[in-house]
């Protein structure tokens, strides 16, 4: 069986530093807001450039938290107005309604399948406070068009960046394009917990401490709570398996864009449309491949050919936001777009513990269907 995401071959490809760096931890005794949240902390705003990073408790308690953050310094208020992409996961949607924000849809690009820039500012109104946009699947969404529209209208840029980290735009990684970014670890990112874990990254040093305290119970210090807060920490356990993976994260990318790239030469059956395929700059990409899609009519024909064979898939996403139950008042809305993709997209194998075994035989019943 080639497996869609082998979690359980890649930690083993960190042994036995993983399981040491976690006996280390509990043989400690300490195991939140210590050393080992503070050393991921720095090692992880290095690696993104940004001058803070705050640990928290998930990727989607990153985006919460950097909006709450907003509203509590006085940049926003209940009402304003969010562009997002429509193409996106759920949670990207979550962060802006908890706050009582008003998600405005995007439709994205049909070849990035990420946010159209110019689509952007037929949208902006007197309520417009920002913009959030997502690195979908790995592949970077910043682009002149969407820079020209945040200069314009003053807006604060927020990226979702749970699934591209080590991916840039030119020369500066994505996480540190913007005001602020969210980040995931859950375990089957490329840069994967074995639990779950996010951060913010941001310049705003302002904004870093709010977020820390708010994620705090809206303490800064123990007992004194200065604002209506959440408990959302990164804990040193995972804080600790995050050290030890960031320092492998570019070679691991690495080998996915080496299988996303094999995949987009070999796969050569007509009845597909393959991804993007990576764009460097200056020896830096653009795209880290956190998930391969290819588009096709027959989808779930497909997905079924492929598991008899032995090849595990998955849908990113079968269900857009504006169609889900959750968001019922919602559902009337249309975009043309964004359903034809989530109607039509089907995410190949990538990992780097896949062999080349695996990933020939993906090529070939690809070729065959």
């Amino acid at each position: 069986m080639v497996k869609f995401l082998d979690i359980k071959a890649i930690n083993n490809s960190f042994e036995p530093e993983l399981t040491n760096v976690i006996k280390d931890v509990i043989k400690s005794g300490w195991y939140l807001l210590g050393s080992q949240v503070e050393a991921f902390e720095n090692a992880y705003k290095n690696y993104i450039g940004s001058d803070f990073c705050v640990g928290v408790g998930n990727g989607l308690d990153a985006l919460r938290l950097i909006f709450k953050a907003y509203i509590e310094m006085g940049l926003m208020k209940e009402g304003d107005e969010i562009l997002v992409p429509a193409n996106t996961y759920i949670a990207s949607i979550l962060a802006i309604t908890d706050n009582n924000l008003v998600p405005i849809f995007i439709e994205p690009n049909e070849v990035t399948y990420n946010i159209d820039g110019f689509k952007l500012e037929e949208k902006i109104t007197d309520r417009t406070k920002g913009i959030m946009i997502v690195h979908l699947y790995g592949q970077n969404a910043m682009d002149t068009s969407i820079q020209q529209v945040v200069e314009k209208y003053d807006l604060k840029l927020v990226e979702d960046n749970a699934q591209a980290s080590g991916a840039y735009y030119n020369d500066v990684r994505t996480g540190n394009l913007g005001d602020a970014a969210g980040h995931s670890f859950y375990p089957g990112k490329n840069l994967g917990a074995v639990g779950d874990g996010g951060a913010v990254t941001t310049n705003d040093e302002d904004l870093a401490k709010t977020i820390r305290a708010i994620a705090n119970y809206g303490s800064n210090k123990k007992y004194v709570n200065i604002y209506q807060g959440l408990n959302s920490r990164l804990d040193e356990i995972q804080a600790a398996v995050l050290n030890l993976k960031l320092q492998r994260l570019d070679e691991d990318n690495q080998r996915r864009i080496e299988i996303a790239e094999f995949y987009n030469k070999n796969i050569t059956n007509s009845k597909f449309v393959l991804p993007n395929s990576t764009v460097w700059h200056n020896g830096k990409t653009n795209h880290v491949w956190h998930l391969y899609v290819v588009r096709t009519e027959k989808r779930d024909n497909v997905q079924k050919h492929l598991l008899e064979n032995d090849i595990q898939t998955m849908i990113h996403y079968p269900i857009p936001p504006h169609k889900q139950q959750a968001y019922g008042d919602l559902n009337h809305l249309t975009f043309p777009i964004t359903e034809r993709i989530h109607e039509e997209v089907l995410s190949l194998p990538v990992s780097p513990v896949m062999s080349e075994e695996e990933i020939m035989k993906v090529v070939t019943i690809m070729n065959k269907i």
